[in-house]
C-alpha cells in the first residue's frame, strides 16, 4: 500500500498512544517521543537550569557582507560545481558560535524565565542561544547514570541545534538538529550512557521566518526542556521478533546463540539494496515506492533520493521503476541502480548524476540489479529483466541475454551470459571469487543456485560453476542479494530466511525473520552489525564476524 501523508499521521498517533499492533514508518518525531521519559529538566525554569549547573547565553547574529566565488570547476572536475570561480560578494552570518570552543564569556547572561520575550532584530534576523549543561546525579528520585538525555525545543520561528560543536545533518533530514518545520519542535539526543558530571555544549540557532514572507515579529523560545529516559528510547514492542535456525554448530562462531532480530521501522512498500553510510546511518531503497531512504541509529527514517530511478509518463506501467542496489564507490560517492531508466549511475559530491552505463554495444540494460566494486575500482553489475514491466517478455528488452558486466576503468564488458536471472553479487574477502545469486522464474528446474566465478585482473570471469543449489528446497522464494563476511562465510537472501553458508559450501543455518529478507548489509563502525531490507520493514540483528567491505577505509 502507499503510505499517503493521511496513513503515516493516523500510524504515528497509533504508535504515540503506544496501541498494540501499529507499526509506522520510524520518524525522528516519533522515535525520539516514544515512552514517557523518567525525567525532565524544565530549561525555561531557574530550578531546571540549576539542576544542570548551567545558564542561558545569549547573542544576536548578524547578516554581514562576505567575499565568496562564482561557481567554478576544480582539479580534475570540470564541473562548475565548487567555489572556484571569478571572485563575488555574498551574505553570511557571524558569530559562527556552534563550535564547541567558542568563548561565550562577554555574552549576555539570561535569566530562564526571560525566554519568551522577543529577540533579535525582526524580519530576516538570526540569534544565538548557548548553554553548558552538567549531568547530574539525580534528578528527584530517579538515577542519571547511563541514562539517556534527549534535548526538546521550540523555537519560534525556526531552530539548528549544535551538540558538543557538531551540526549532524544528512540528505532529507527533517528536524532533529535542523529545521523541522515552523514553529516545529526540534528533538535532539545530547547522549547516551551519561554520566554525572559529563559536560555537554549545546548551541541553538533562532530563525526568524518564514524566508520568503518576513514577519512582524521576533525569535523567542516557546519551550526548552531535557528529557531524560532510563534506556534509549526505542519500540520495546519490535526486539527479539524471527528466529535463529541451527543447522551445524559452526553457526556459533558466526552468530551468538542469544542474539536477536530487532525490527527497527517498517510501513515501506519494497525495501532492497541496503548501504551503510559512512558518516554513520544506513541509505536503502524502495523500487516500489521510487525512492532511496536514510536510517538513523536515533531512530529517523527520512527521503534521501526522491524519483530514485524513474520519472517517465509511462511509470504507472512498472511494478518497480525505482533504484535497487547501492554501493560506494573509492571516493565515498554513491552509485546507484536505476530500474526504470535501465543505467548505472553515480552521485557527485556536489549534487550532479553521472551516466556510469546503460547500455552494451548499443542495446540498452535490462534493469541493473545489484552492484559490487572490488578494491581495485572495478565494479560488476548483475542485468536480470525484473525492472522491467513484463520481465523477459518486455517489448523493450534489447539484450538476448540477462548478463553480468564489469564496468573497469571505462570500458564495460560482459562478463558473464549463463545465468537466466543474475541477482545478488559479492566478492570473496581475498576477490579471488565472485559470487552471484540466480533466480530464473521461467525454469523451474535450474531457478535458485549461487554461482562461483574465479576473477581476473582484467574484469573477466571464469571456471563458473554451481556453489550452492537451492532447488530442492520446498518454498518458491527468489535468491536475491548475497553478502560475505570477513572469514568468506556467505549470507544469501534464500527461501525461508537468510542462509549462512561456509566458504566451503556447507550449509549452517539460517536466519529468519517476521519476513523474508531480500538484501542485506554490513553496518555499523565495527561491521558487526547485519541490516535486513525485508520487504515492509527493516531489521538488524549484531554478529561475531564483521562483513567484508571493498572499501573498508572509508568507514575508519
Amino acid at each position: 500500500m502507499r503510505f499517503s501523508e493521511i496513513n503515516l499521521i493516523v500510524f504515528s498517533l497509533a504508535l504515540w498512544l503506544n496501541l498494540p499492533g501499529r507499526d509506522v514508518l520510524a520518524q525522528e518525531s516519533v522515535e525520539l517521543a516514544i515512552g514517557t521519559p523518567d525525567a525532565v529538566v524544565d530549561l525555561r525554569t531557574q530550578e531546571g537550569v540549576d539542576l544542570l549547573d548551567t545558564q542561558w547565553r545569549y547573542s544576536d547574529a548578524q547578516i554581514i557582507e562576505s567575499d565568496f566565488n562564482a561557481p567554478g570547476p576544480k582539479g580534475q572536475d570540470k564541473l562548475k560545481l565548487y567555489p572556484a570561480g571569478k571572485p563575488i560578494k555574498t551574505n553570511d552570518i557571524a558569530p559562527k558560535a556552534g563550535g564547541a570552543d567558542f568563548d561565550d564569556s562577554k555574552w549576555e547572561v539570561l535569566s530562564p524565565l526571560s525566554l519568551e520575550e522577543r529577540r533579535g532584530t525582526g524580519r530576516l534576523s538570526f540569534n544565538w542561544y548557548r548553554m553548558n549543561v552538567t549531568v547530574p546525579a539525580k534528578i528527584a528520585n530517579f538515577d542519571a547514570t547511563g541514562s539517556t538525555a534527549v534535548l526538546e525545543i521550540v523555537i519560534d520561528d525556526y531552530a539548528e541545534v549544535w551538540v558538543d560543536g557538531k551540526l549532524s545533518k544528512s540528505f532529507g533530514q527533517s528536524g532533529g538538529s535542523v529545521v523541522k518545520g515552523w514553529n516545529a519542535r526540534n528533538r535532539v539526543e545530547l547522549g547516551n550512557d551519561l554520566r554525572p558530571g559529563q559536560q555537554i555544549q549545546i548551541a541553538i540557532l533562532g530563525i526568524n521566518g518564514p524566508m520568503a514572507d518576513m514577519p512582524d515579529n521576533y525569535i523567542w523560545i516557546r519551550s526548552a526542556a531535557v528529557d531524560f529516559y532510563k534506556e534509549r528510547p526505542k519500540f520495546k514492542h519490535w526486539q527479539d521478533v524471527g528466529e535463529i535456525v541451527r543447522i551445524d554448530p559452526a553457526l556459533d562462531e558466526i552468530i551468538d546463540p542469544e542474539a536477536k532480530i530487532e525490527r527497527i521501522a517498517t510501513g515501506f512498500q519494497f525495501t532492497e539494496g541496503p548501504l551503510w553510510h559512512p558518516n554513520g546511518y544506513l541509505l536503502f531503497s524502495d523500487p516500489n515506492a521510487n525512492v532511496i531512504y536514510s536510517y538513523h541509529p536515533n531512530g529517523n527514517v527520512a527521503i534521501f533520493r526522491t524519483k530514485s530511478g524513474y520519472s517517465g509518463f509511462d511509470i504507472g506501467e512498472y511494478h518497480q521503476p525505482g533504484s535497487n542496489g547501492l554501493a560506494f564507490d573509492q571516493e565515498g560517492r554513491l552509485v546507484v541502480c536505476e530500474h526504470g531508466n535501465r543505467r548505472i549511475v553515480r552521485l557527485e559530491h556536489k549534487g550532479p548524476v553521472t551516466v556510469l552505463a546503460d547500455s552494451y554495444k548499443g542495446m540498452r540494460f535490462n534493469s541493473p540489479n545489484d552492484l559490487v566494486y572490488r578494491s581495485d575500482g572495478a565494479l560488476y553489475i548483475t542485468d536480470p529483466p525484473y525492472g522491467l514491466p513484463k520481465f523477459f517478455d518486455d517489448p523493450g528488452k534489447e539484450t538476448p541475454h540477462q548478463g553480468i558486466y564489469c564496468l573497469i576503468g571505462d570500458e564495460l564488458k560482459l562478463v558473464a551470459t549463463d545465468l537466466g536471472g543474475p541477482n545478488g553479487i559479492a566478492f570473496s574477502p581475498d576477490e579471488k571469487y565472485l559470487y552471484a545469486s540466480n533466480w530464473d522464474i521461467r525454469d523451474i528446474h535450474n531457478t535458485k543456485v549461487i554461482m562461483r566465478y574465479e576473477a581476473h585482473k582484467d574484469g573477466t570471469l571464469s571456471n563458473g560453476e554451481v556453489f550452492f543449489d537451492m532447488n530442492k528446497t520446498d518454498d518458491e522464494e527468489a535468491l536475491d542479494g548475497l553478502k560475505v563476511d570477513v572469514k568468506g562465510n556467505i549470507y544469501s537472501s534464500a527461501p525461508g530466511g537468510v542462509w549462512i553458508i561456509s566458504s566451503q559450501g556447507k550449509y549452517l543455518g539460517k536466519i529468519k525473520a517476521p519476513e523474508r529478507p531480500a538484501n542485506m548489509a554490513w553496518g555499523d563502525s565495527d561491521g558487526k552489525t547485519l541490516y535486513m531490507t525485508a520487504h515492509s520493514g527493516l531489521y538488524k540483528m549484531r554478529v561475531k564476524i564483521a562483513g567484508f567491505r571493498s572499501f573498508e577505509k572509508l568507514y575508519q
